[in-house]
């Protein structure tokens, strides 16, 4: 039975999504192989996502940045984590690498903690990187000042360029430092249109519009409560908010798979992050997003939504104010692009069957 190996970072929902249909794919064309997964994903979402059996290892291997919220980077805090996450290096990959041997797995799926990746070359077991982004680069974006960063990041770097092959997923960084590179097209977890029953459930209007209020995998919570109505909307937003209007429903309360209740929507109020971009662009969504400004993935993002979907940029301002009904009309009236095909995890399981397996 062969094993596969899956190392998530729970940095968001984003690598959790992208990874999901992959593992799917591998399980559909290996109906023995036996799964694990060391992630710190909410159970929950991991069980909406891979509809295979595995068994789930709650474990963390990188903790990404430091976040204030779900959008703004704790630059400073993200530093010092960094010092102490590599303080004695070589001890703490060959920790990992004893824990890894143990688990005899045929193949590390990392997307994308790089301590995996550097433990799994110690313990002599083949690895694919995958993903959209790397922590070398992000983490050298914002911490090059600091005394450490020249080491750090050559660790981090020797790292992933140690798996046998990183798969970048479009839209992805550039990764220029990146030797064993190889591009695949996106990947997005195809949703069930559910607006038959949603409509029933909500009691919408034929008329009114359905906008879902999702800002990734990281609490940031927005001041709904003082948002004004907007006529014929109705906002889905999380039951953790707590609030009670007419005009607000819970996306829990409709009990349906995240992809299902995208997939009905007519637009979702979002952070750019690359698993609700490519699930909303290939299934027609209209975005609005508020922008990070200074994560270096985004440009990317946004750039590929521009071409590939609807979107329109929310100003941080706006979310506090809840003025956001000509911002709707707006990304309403533009024109549908052709929605792109997302073979990212056909691809992806075709390499790993074709060099692994």
């Amino acid at each position: 039975m062969p094993h596969l190996l899956v190392d998530i970072s729970a940095h968001g929902f984003g690598h959790a999504s992208q990874t999901a249909p992959v593992v799917n794919e591998l399980a559909r064309r290996i109906p023995a192989l036996r799964v694990t997964l060391r992630t710190t994903a909410p159970p929950d979402f991991l069980k909406q996502r891979v509809t295979c059996d595995f068994q789930h290892l709650p474990v963390a291997f990188d903790f990404g940045m430091k976040m204030a919220n779900a959008v703004d980077v704790a630059v400073e805090e993200s530093a010092a984590a960094y010092r102490a996450f590599h303080a004695d290096w070589e001890r703490k990959v060959e920790h990992e690498a004893h824990a890894m041997r143990a688990l005899k797995p045929d193949l590390l799926l990392a997307n994308v903690p790089y301590l995996s990746l550097a433990a799994a070359h110690v313990a002599g077991i083949r690895a694919v990187a995958m993903c959209s982004l790397n922590w070398a680069d992000i983490y050298r974006h914002y911490c090059a000042e600091d005394a450490a960063c020249g080491a750090i990041h050559a660790q981090m770097l020797a790292a992933y360029n140690s798996a046998g092959c990183f798969l970048k997923i479009q839209p992805a960084m550039p990764m220029a430092d990146f030797v064993n590179a190889r591009s695949i097209n996106p990947i997005a977890q195809a949703g069930h249109n559910q607006r038959p029953h949603i409509a029933a459930k909500l009691q919408l209007q034929e008329t009114e519009k359905l906008a879902l209020v999702a800002m990734g995998g990281m609490e940031f919570r927005l001041p709904v409560e003082r948002w004004p109505c907007l006529p014929g909307v109705r906002w889905l937003i999380p039951q953790a908010w707590g609030v009670g209007r007419d005009d607000m429903a819970a996306l829990e309360s409709l009990d349906l798979p995240f992809s299902d209740v995208l997939a009905a929507c007519d637009a979702v109020l979002t952070k750019p992050g690359y698993g609700l971009f490519a699930e909303a662009a290939c299934a027609g969504i209209p975005v609005l997003y508020v922008a990070r400004q200074d994560w270096p993935e985004e440009p990317c993002l946004v750039s590929w939504l521009k071409q590939n979907g609807r979107c329109v940029e929310v100003e941080r301002e706006r979310l506090e104010s809840g003025e956001l009904d000509d911002l709707l009309a707006q990304v309403w009236l533009k024109p549908k692009p052709p929605r792109p095909q997302a073979t990212g995890a056909v691809e992806a399981a075709q390499f790993m069957l074709a060099n692994y397996f």
